[in-house]
């Protein structure tokens, strides 16, 4: 039972986002890390709450492009995770209360607009992916508010965000026969595949130059350049390649979850570039 409430948790997800906590508070120099530690607990409490939810509301379409999930195999009953998804998300509120009132702002807003994207906004033409890549990079600027400095922080946000965008309308590519059969309007079912694989493109190339901007605005390390040139170009160049309207679901869903690893060859980077900078 506690396994399926793990994958239930999606903890890759949830680690990334702690992660991303903690290397914006590294990048803004903090003096104090105790709220850092409160803002990725809230953050994992968030992430891990909404992702029930997410799977609740998607239960008959993760049926189709999701059957070995918790609720479509039915090892998790929906009443359950509901109630694991609203007490983690209070949970999530008071740790947030704990660090300072933009903190708690900050996640009472973040619940919010997840919980809308599962409910509303996943089934529209990019609104949904604006959303969740939003999210994404308010985790960086979150950490920024934990650190007291948020400064370091923005053009980190700015970059995750188009990464994210790229990643997010690859995934309605993959989950594109469930969410027709369910009349599930994203890019892919409203545009075709075609067009979505553009936004992809034009993300990742946005991603790629936001982060070579950041090394000169930042001025990092070289060892930062080194790492990203290659390491994350490559990755972004061999999915943007393969994101094709031909492409089996299962390759597509493959090369999102290699672009979700990628992103911590690109934390690395941020870590070593700030802490050998000159």
């Amino acid at each position: 039972m506690l396994k399926d409430y793990y994958r239930l948790s999606r903890p890759i997800n949830a680690f990334a986002g702690c992660t991303a906590i903690f290397i914006s508070a590294y990048a803004a120099q903090t003096p104090n890390w105790q709220p850092v530690f409160m803002a990725a607990v809230t953050v994992l409490l968030i992430t891990a709450s909404t992702n029930a939810w997410n799977d609740y509301i998607d239960i008959e379409i993760d049926k189709i492009n999701k059957p070995d999930r918790p609720l479509p195999a039915g090892k998790i009953k929906p009443r359950k995770a509901l109630i694991f998804s609203i007490t983690g998300s209070l949970i999530s509120l008071l740790t947030a209360a704990s660090i300072n009132q933009a903190a708690f702002f900050i996640a009472l807003g973040a619940n919010i607009l997840l919980y809308l994207y599962s409910w509303k906004l996943k089934c529209t033409v990019l609104l949904g992916n604006v959303a969740v890549a939003a999210i994404i990079g308010l985790c960086f600027i979150f950490g920024g508010v934990a650190a007291e400095n948020i400064g370091p922080t923005l053009m980190l946000a700015v970059t995750v965000f188009f990464a994210i965008m790229g990643r997010e309308i690859l995934k309605t590519m993959a989950d594109y026969k469930g969410d027709l059969r369910q009349n599930c309007g994203t890019i892919a079912v409203v545009w075709g595949k075609q067009t979505a694989r553009v936004y992809v493109i034009v993300s990742l190339l946005v991603s790629a130059l936001l982060m070579l901007a950041t090394y000169f605005i930042e001025q990092y390390s070289f060892v930062y350049l080194f790492i990203i040139i290659l390491g994350m170009y490559p990755l972004f160049t061999y999915i943007a390649i393969k994101a094709k309207s031909n492409v089996p679901a299962k390759i597509l869903e493959k090369n999102s979850t290699i672009m979700k690893y990628s992103f911590f060859v690109w934390f690395l980077a941020i870590v070593l570039g700030t802490a050998l900078a000159g």
